[in-house]
This record gives structure tokens, sequence and C-alpha cells, in this order.
């Protein structure tokens, strides 16, 4: 089992940046591809992004690309999920989770998930 816990949401203007954190209960980087995903209401869970260490290589989709970045702490067993020039579009409860290696941007394949962070982006 691999317990993840999100942090760092909250309400920003637009413009803003917030930084999300996902601590990890152990060791993922080198066994897992780690994803960040988006859910806003009433709508369905959206990939925003995966980063596999194994493989060292980072996808974005089209819709982040250039405001968010994805990094980490292995000796923190922590992931980032950085946010630039936020937009009211953006806002969404934010998840992060784990898969075996093989980045894909479908929820089905990650297997572990956090319990999302709530990022709110006013006008």
């Amino acid at each position: 089992q691999v317990q993840l816990v999100e942090s760092g949401g909250g309400l920003v203007q637009a413009g803003g940046s917030l930084r999300l954190s996902c601590a990890a209960s152990r060791r993922t980087f080198s066994s897992y591809v780690m994803g960040w995903f988006r859910q806003a209401p009433g709508k369905e869970r959206e990939f925003v992004g995966a980063r596999s260490w194994s493989a060292g290589v980072t996808y974005y989709a089209d819709s982040v690309k250039g405001r968010f970045t994805i990094s980490g702490d292995n000796a923190k067993n922590t992931v980032y999920l950085q946010m630039n020039s936020l937009k009211p579009e953006d806002t969404a409860v934010y998840y992060c989770a784990a898969k075996r290696p093989g980045i894909t941007p479908q929820p089905r394949e990650y297997e572990y998930w956090g319990q999302g962070t709530q990022v709110t982006v006013s006008s």
C-alpha cells in the first residue's frame, strides 16, 4: 500500500501561484509514476501531468503546459506541483496518484490516490 496526502491548496487570485505537495508513505520515485489530476464539480477527473523518474520524462496536459511544473524531493518522499499564472478554469480539487511505470493519462490506470486538496482561483 502507498498512502498519499496532498496539501497546499487554497484560494488565490487569477495570475497567482500555489505549490501543492504530495507526501508518500514510502519511497515511490523509482517504482511508480507520480501523477496529478484535477476534478471540478460535475466534471470528470482530468489529467494534469505525470512524472516518471525511472524513465526521466514528464508529461503535462496542454491546458497547463508552461504554467505548471512537477518536481520531487526524494529525501522527503514528496512530489510537488508548482502552479503559476493560475486561471479561474484551474479551479478544482487536485489529486496526486501513483501507478506502475509507464505514463498514461487515464485515471483508471492509477492504483493509489490521495484525498485531494481544493484549489480555487478567483477572477
